[in-house]
């Protein structure tokens, strides 16, 4: 995507689903009634799931990658974060998810109940783990989590496949409804 890539709509997260109320989120206005469905079916299951992080535009991005290149260096950084252009939140469609228990951090969802909640729950509001244990592209991000539609995340989580296992013609299939 180009520096001027945005979704056509984005809207607000509710504070109240929001790690740090100190930033506005935003996601994909489509997007949001399946998070905020996500989010409440957690509630009720008495999982506690923030999102931490969610659209980033392009030169967002870019900040978030300078800043990891310099604490990690280039090499390491390159195995979590996306270059501008490249990342799946400047979609509008992503969101990275934190809960109680590891103080906001990324590092350690993989551990908790709303990471297994997660497992078992994200597929049926159309949320997809895009970075699964053994994938090709990033590190394991247990936290990273894309919308790509309920029909398309059904026939993942039943399959067991992830995203990036799937050729480009099988995904376009399903990207007329993805909002369905």
């Amino acid at each position: 995507m180009n520096e001027h890539y945005a979704p056509e709509r984005l809207s607000e997260i509710d504070k109240a689903y929001l790690y740090s109320s100190n930033k506005a989120e935003v996601i994909h206005s489509l997007v949001l009634p399946h998070l905020m469905d996500m989010l409440e079916a957690a509630k009720v299951s008495k999982v506690t799931l923030y999102v931490k992080s969610a659209y980033r535009s392009f030169d967002e991005q870019k900040s978030v990658k300078s800043l990891y290149t310099v604490v990690y260096g280039k090499g390491s950084a390159n195995q979590f974060s996306a270059d501008q252009g490249y990342s799946e939140h400047q979609l509008g469609t992503t969101a990275d998810f934190t809960t109680i228990g590891v103080n906001g951090s990324l590092s350690g969802f993989e551990k908790t109940v709303a990471y297994l909640w997660m497992q078992f729950n994200a597929y049926k509001y159309g949320f997809i783990l895009s970075y699964p244990e053994n994938n090709s592209y990033y590190i394991f991000e247990p936290w990273h989590w894309r919308y790509v539609g309920i029909a398309l995340a059904t026939r993942l989580h039943e399959e067991h496949k992830n995203f990036y296992d799937l050729d480009q013609r099988e995904i376009d299939k399903y990207l007329p409804n993805i909002f369905d």
